[in-house]
């Protein structure tokens, strides 16, 4: 029997990656139209951050908690754990994430949007148009097809892109604690597409990181202002 040590993080993945990418489309057509509807979630969440009120970034929190709450049940639970054990911790931990937005997006006072024109805001402006409307393209590269599209609000990945951008739009002061779940899921999505040697491995880990180093920036110059 081979040594623990000699296996690399692909010979430990559980499904291939046509298994993996035909999941989306089932799960697609299965939920269809409601893309459209996520879309539309998205479009709203664009223009309720260019308005800036408490009520506007409360009414942001609820939105990106349905989602969350969404994935962790249809997509985790009722999808990805057919081919992946790990699903029903990652589903518990995303119904943790749609809590948490809750009680710091709605029910303690939201805090103050940061301004477009600041640095960490129009990172994170850049990051939401980029997981809304950009992501879902990567579904043309070879080998895949427009019916396996990710969609904010649909699927994991640009869901938990977009909440990063929020939270670095949210204040300057982040909010750290809706900072690690979105985090970790972006770095094991990055782990899963590279060991299925997607070109796009390697943009889920970088903007989490980019998110994060943008977030303890902001939370430094925020002491450095006190």
């Amino acid at each position: 029997m081979s040594e623990w040590w000699t296996y690399s993080l692909r010979d430990l993945l559980l499904f291939s990656p046509s298994t993996y990418y035909r999941l989306f489309e089932l799960y697609n057509i299965e939920w269809w139209p409601l893309q459209i509807f996520a879309l539309a979630l998205g479009m709203i969440v664009l223009l309720l951050l260019r308005n800036g009120s408490d009520q506007a970034r409360k009414a942001i929190a609820v939105i990106l908690a349905l989602c969350w709450l969404w994935l962790a049940w249809a997509y985790h639970w009722q999808r990805y754990a057919s081919i992946n054990w790990a699903a029903s911790y990652y589903a518990a931990a995303f119904a943790l994430e749609a809590l948490l937005l809750l009680w710091l997006g709605v029910i303690r006072q939201p805090p103050g949007m940061a301004e477009a024109r600041n640095k960490s805001g129009r990172s994170g402006m850049v990051l939401f148009v980029f997981a809304l409307l950009a992501y879902p393209l990567l579904a043309l590269l070879p080998g895949r097809s427009w019916t396996q599209a990710e969609l904010f609000g649909m699927a994991p990945d640009p869901t938990a892109l977009a909440t990063l951008a929020i939270i670095l739009l949210g204040s300057v002061r982040p909010a750290w604690w809706l900072l690690p779940i979105p985090v970790m899921w972006c770095l094991i999505s990055g782990a899963t597409l590279w060991a299925m040697a997607s070109p796009d491995f390697w943009l889920p880990p970088l903007a989490a990181l980019l998110a994060s180093a943008m977030a303890i920036s902001s939370a430094r110059k925020f002491s450095g202002q006190t």
